[in-house]
């Protein structure tokens, strides 16, 4: 059984405290440095202080006290051990990621003299085609969100609208506060990672449903600790990602179609727009990737959607 995030974080703190003390001093500079010169989330933060801890737990166990005692047979035994433990590849890549931006880390700052991570191999991950909407249903799903009149069903409906809109990320969503949305040219400013700045463009209906949301039901879900916040939750709070990934599941399973998380969402929106005639550089500013090769994927879905279109329509396929 899955350990809910409270659990997790308990687990991360206890074998935390069982490091020695050298251990301890180095990870916490590591999470500052992730923190406030990365700027990484929160969310991201804790996954690679667990994947680190996780480490050093097993370096400690194995008679490292000392980073710069670390070398590629140890990580390499850590690896091993994870592995032992029936750990999915696609988590064993993400922990071995975490780790080998810790020794680089730790290597620039002169806690080890070479840098053993650059030399330790994850398992690799096929990519599968992400899961998207097609854009009749990406339409069903909004058309029933506009069908709820509610102070939350208002806000639900502007939540769907800017995710597809704009193609940010959920974290980025929930992040936003009124000030955030410049209707005189109907675009938002993001703060996505790294806390990148971006200006991201939408579209009419997103408008309307925000616009409806702001005037109709923000006032209603605002209580004194609202702050700045755009999107709220029942409590009056900023809108958590988990409520985001509920209400979505919510609405598709009352459509009648998939569930499909809010990077879903995402996925379409970008996939929609390369169908639609948007070059890769346009699509790469919009989704604020640092790199073009990340979104390359959509290439791959767009070309994979045109086969069967061709499969399904010329005579000679």
């Amino acid at each position: 059984m899955a350990r809910s995030e409270t659990e997790a974080a308990d687990a991360d703190d206890s074998q935390y405290e069982a490091l020695p003390a050298s251990f301890k001093e180095v990870l916490g500079q590591f999470v500052h440095h992730l923190t406030h010169e990365c700027g990484r989330s929160a969310h991201t933060v804790r996954g690679y202080r667990a994947d680190v801890t996780s480490l050093l737990v097993h370096l400690a166990a194995t008679g490292t006290t000392r980073l710069a005692g670390v070398d590629i047979a140890g990580l390499r035994s850590w690896l091993a051990n994870r592995r032992a433990q029936g750990i999915a590849r696609a988590s064993l890549a993400r922990k071995v990621s975490a780790v080998r931006a810790f020794t680089a880390w730790a290597h620039r700052q002169g806690h080890l003299d070479a840098d053993a991570g650059a030399r330790l191999s994850g398992p690799s991950v096929p990519h599968n085609p992400p899961e998207i909407l097609r854009t009749d249903q990406a339409e069903t799903l909004a058309a029933a969100t506009a069908s709820d009149g509610s102070a939350t069903g208002l806000r639900d409906r502007a939540v769907v609208e800017l995710l597809y809109a704009t193609g940010i990320r959920v974290s980025e969503l929930c992040g936003l506060d009124v000030a955030s949305v410049d209707r005189s040219r109907n675009v938002l400013r993001v703060f996505g990672k790294g806390a990148k700045e971006r200006t991201v463009p939408f579209g009419i209906p997103a408008a309307r449903a925000v616009d409806d949301y702001l005037q109709r039901a923000r006032p209603e879900l605002a209580a004194d600790h609202s702050g700045d916040a755009l999107l709220l939750g029942v409590r009056g709070g900023r809108l958590h990602p988990s409520t985001v990934r509920r209400v979505l599941r919510d609405w598709l399973s009352r459509t009648g179609m998939p569930s499909l998380t809010p990077h879903g969402l995402r996925h379409s929106a970008a996939t929609h727009l390369l169908d639609g005639g948007a070059d890769l550089r346009s699509v790469q500013e919009l989704l604020g990737h640092a790199s073009i090769d990340s979104t390359q994927i959509y290439t791959h879905v767009s070309a994979e959607r045109l086969r069967g279109a061709y499969r399904q329509a010329h005579p000679r396929a």
